[in-house]
């Protein structure tokens, strides 16, 4: 377990140092207000219809038995959604309209068909019954693979192959090939003393966020609305309602809720749309709460995928060439995260020749949402898979095989970019010198390493910082935070203001009192609205300076700011005694009205992060169990702000990440229903099958933010599958290439497999 100590010396007064969380007494006491927590005078609640069939043409929906049951005060079909030429436009936004509510055909099980609003939940529920659907069922397919094939089952008769030159002009489900990379792979591969490739396929995982979504939707008389909702991105649910319902965007306002986890998964809308429009039917407020069952149903995880990958090398260990196919279904629409995928597959390594290919396919499964480092964790598993095979074919230690061609400041990336400042072989030397590394193992258990990397975003963002009477500040962000963000925007406001963290206070503002704000995801928020937090300090600081010179009569150019106070500099210093921020507050009506620094920005420079996890486990041969004994995860957070929070995310992210080694998949029958959509039979990992999880932040400064910040929340979800599945062949022999590794698939493998891929 980390120490409650700092990870460095430190430089900084506040930030970089541990403090109690701003929501925590709220959360543990109950205060806090989730999705599912506020209610409206003469609130409906309102229920949804789903498809039983995972595809199927509707002929027709008869509403007029649920219409008349008492209660019922309204009900929305797909004609309460037209296509309007602001929706028809984009295709992302249409493909959105159409998973919110299903039009010509259901597309998969749990696609909403028809939406009720009534005076309770009861009288909701009994009219879904009543509604009469007329369904053709209609072939079906789940499997990325057999989507792809000649015969599949289409989805979309309008839907065409982008990036194939000479397609031809037919229906498909392959919705855009991509290429990208670098030098000459079949030259590569001919310079290569060893050359590996294997196949491998990793089942969808969803998020498995505690919270269901959850919203309250009001519509008044003139037209204006009103949002309450659990989300990832409030700015953008305004956006996508407003013009899905045919709605001004200024005629619309959303709060975002506490959030319950969303890891991805609440940066899309599904529910908040019907609730807009049942409302505006209605006359009254709105609420829609999911069921558990709908959450797995008609909510999206993240894909599942079928990757080749093919590596050489030369005796001495230097990686020649490498290439990858990665296929990815995005269930229904396209979009699959299969070009973040291809693009982090190779990213932690620099050979002179990579080529990866990707494959966007749709599927009749739920529309796929984001899951902390979309499409990544697929692709490292596989091609961490190969590095492993790799080196000990070559008779190389796994981590001194990576450091011989780990990316480095200069290095082309395989994606494109120059990295700069990058902290990867940090992470490997400081894993390769932790005690874990050199444990002794037992029979039956193995030890595996793997990389990964994350690229981390910026975007649009914007702040405002407000100065209180009594020298405290309000400080109003619009990014929900998912992970501790209020922790760290406290602690960069008070670091650059010179006050303590306490004297800090950070709402999330709603979407009418704050400028656009990008949503919550490409762990960008402690990068992006940090960096926005740091600009209005300082800007508020000028004003401070300002004020102050005007109270002392000097010029403003003749002030600085130190310690939290204004003090007089150059042929002035020494002059007058320092003015502090609570008195240079409290006569701000006097000296000009009210202080505040505000900063709008669309950033980049975030700066790529990368990670090493070292995982050991035990496999029991009888039974296929597989108990994870130990796990160290090395990641570079450029500058832990909040260390504590810095751990939590390294932590989660193994969690999740061994839940989808090792249990976590979509299952669905003949019929392409899902068997399992609920935390009984889809099983994520808890306490008891979790080993204490060690942690070491490296710390190797992003030179695009101000104290060197690094987004932390992605990247450490994409080792865990590759370290996992190499400790797991190190303990057996065999080569596991699919993904859950239940017990059942583990003993078929070992029985298949019986060469020792390992090193004694």
């Amino acid at each position: 377990m980390p120490l409650d100590r700092d990870i460095a010396p430190n430089p900084f007064k506040v930030v970089g140092h541990r403090h109690n969380r701003p929501d925590g007494v709220d959360k543990v006491t109950g205060r806090a207000k989730f999705g599912a927590d506020m209610s409206a005078p003469g609130m409906l609640h309102a229920k949804i219809l789903r498809s039983p069939h995972a595809h199927a043409r509707i002929r027709s929906i008869d509403t007029s038995k649920a219409a008349a049951l008492p209660g019922v005060k309204a009900i929305v079909t797909r004609d309460d959604f037209p296509d309007n030429p602001a929706v028809l436009a984009d295709g992302e936004l249409t493909n959105i309209r159409y998973n919110v509510m299903a039009r010509e055909k259901a597309l998969y099980d749990g696609h909403a068909v028809a939406a009720v609003a009534a005076v309770n939940p009861r009288v909701a529920r009994k009219a879904l019954s009543l509604i009469e659907v007329d369904y053709e069922v209609l072939p079906h397919v789940v499997d990325v693979e057999l989507a792809m094939a000649d015969d599949a089952p289409i989805l979309h008769d309008h839907l065409r192959t982008e990036g194939v030159d000479g397609a031809e002009d037919k229906p498909t489900n392959i919705a855009e090939r991509l290429e990208l990379g670098h030098g000459d792979v079949e030259a590569g591969f001919a310079e290569a003393d060893v050359v590996i490739e294997r196949q491998f396929r990793t089942g969808a995982a969803h998020q498995g966020y505690i919270e269901p979504h959850a919203c309250l939707a009001n519509v008044s008389g003139d037209g204006s609305g009103e949002i309450w909702c659990c989300t990832q991105g409030h700015f953008m649910v305004r956006d996508v309602c407003a013009q899905i319902a045919g709605m001004d965007v200024s005629k619309l306002r959303v709060t975002a809720s506490e959030i319950g986890g969303g890891f991805g998964g609440k940066t899309t809308v599904f529910i908040e749309p019907v609730a807009l429009v049942l409302s505006r039917k209605a006359g009254k407020p709105v609420k829609i709460v999911m069921t558990r069952d709908e959450v797995f149903r008609a909510t999206g995880p993240t894909a599942s995928s079928a990757i080749w990958v093919k590596i050489g090398a030369k005796k001495d260990g230097t990686i020649t060439a490498a290439e990858s196919e990665l296929k990815y279904q995005g269930g229904a629409f396209p979009g699959s995260p299969v070009s973040m995928g291809a693009m982090a597959a190779f990213a932690c390594y620099q050979p002179k020749a990579i080529k990866a290919i990707g494959w966007d396919v749709v599927t009749n499964r739920p529309k796929q949402a984001a899951y902390r480092a979309p499409g990544a964790p697929m692709a490292a598993f596989a091609v961490e898979s190969v590095i492993e095979e790799m080196a000990y074919a070559l008779g190389m230690d796994p981590i001194d095989f990576r450091l011989k061609n780990a990316a480095t400041s200069g290095s082309r990336s395989s994606y494109g970019p120059t990295y700069s400042d990058i902290g990867l072989v940090e992470t490997l030397e400081a894993a390769k010198a932790h005690p874990n590394y050199s444990v002794k193992l037992g029979p039956n258990q193995g030890r595996g390493v793997s990389c990964g990397f994350w690229f981390n975003f910026g975007g649009q963002t914007a702040v405002t910082l407000n100065l209180n009477i009594d020298g405290t500040v309000a400080l109003s962000v619009g990014t929900p935070d998912i992970g501790g963000s209020r922790a760290s925007m406290c602690a960069m406001a008070a670091e650059e203001l010179g006050i303590p963290y306490h004297h800090v206070q950070t709402i999330i503002a709603d979407t009418g009192s704050l400028g656009f704000n990008d949503v919550t995801d490409g762990s960008r928020v402690t990068f992006a609205s940090g960096l926005a937090t740091i600009e209005a300090a300082r800007n508020a600081k000028k004003v401070l300076c300002e004020r102050a010179a005007k109270m002392w009569g000097i010029a403003a150019d003749a002030v600085k700011w130190e310690n939290g106070a204004a003090v007089p500099a150059g042929p002035n210093a020494g002059e007058f005694p320092p003015l502090t921020i609570k008195e240079i507050a409290k006569q701000a009506g006097e000296t000009g009205g009210p202080i505040a620094g505000h900063y709008e920005i669309s950033a980049d420079g975030a700066g790529p992060s990368f990670a090493t996890h070292v995982v050991d486990a035990e496999v029991d041969r009888g039974t296929g169990r597989i108990t994870i004994l130990r796990y160290l995860i090395v990641q570079d957070a450029g500058k832990a702000v909040s260390p504590a929070y810095v751990e939590g995310q390294m932590q989660g992210g193994a969690v999740q990440g061994i839940g989808w080694a090792l249990n976590e998949e979509y299952i669905y029958n003949d019929k392409g229903v899902m068997e399992n959509p609920g935390f009984l039979d889809y099983r994520v990992p808890v306490a008891s099958d979790l080993p204490m999880i060690d942690t070491q932040i490296v710390e190797v400064p992003n030179p695009g933010h101000p104290y060197g910040v690094r987004g932390v929340g992605e990247t450490s979800i994409v080792p865990p599958l590759g370290a996992i599945a190499n400790a797991v062949a190190a303990a057996v022999g065999a080569r596991p290439e699919e993904l859950p590794m239940s017990p059942p698939r583990l003993l078929k493998l070992m029985k298949e497999q019986a060469a020792p891929l390992a090193a004694e």
